[in-house]
């Protein structure tokens, strides 16, 4: 895996299949959809990173005790054209409330393998990646 440098993307992401389907979102103006997450402020852990942004987002409470690493992965950066990269650590990890598009989110999906192509390149190996362990359609 290549160094992350600081033009590159650190980012989080949450992990969550539902009924052979991962859950994506689509933020206000893109056409994309990634996957819940999103970046760490100043100190923070990647637990009390993640639990914040999924809060904002989905408006749930992640069990920072249940997180589990699903995998680090390292992808071209969407929407940049100058070869910029996304470095991903993504988690599962459970939940509690009712999951409702939060802060900056238009839309909520429930993907399967053959939506890959409305996902940025980190999204795709992610589904791949269920696909193949035979966790999604």
């Amino acid at each position: 895996m290549a160094a992350v440098t600081t033009r590159d993307i650190d980012s989080l992401a949450w992990v969550l299949v539902r009924d052979r389907r991962l859950l994506s979102v689509r933020t206000d103006g893109k056409s994309r959809f990634y996957l819940p997450g999103g970046k760490r402020e100043h100190g923070e852990s990647d637990v009390a990173a993640l639990c914040r942004e999924i809060r904002e987002e989905l408006q749930v409470e992640l069990d920072p005790l249940s997180f589990s690493l699903f995998g680090v992965l390292d992808a071209p950066a969407d929407g940049f054209a100058d070869g910029r990269r996304v470095h991903m650590t993504a988690y599962t990890a459970d939940y509690s409330g009712s999951l409702v598009a939060g802060r900056e989110i238009a839309e909520l999906g429930w993907f399967t393998s053959g939506d890959a192509n409305r996902c940025p390149p980190a999204g795709q190996r992610i589904l791949t990646t269920l696909a193949e362990a035979g966790l999604i359609d």
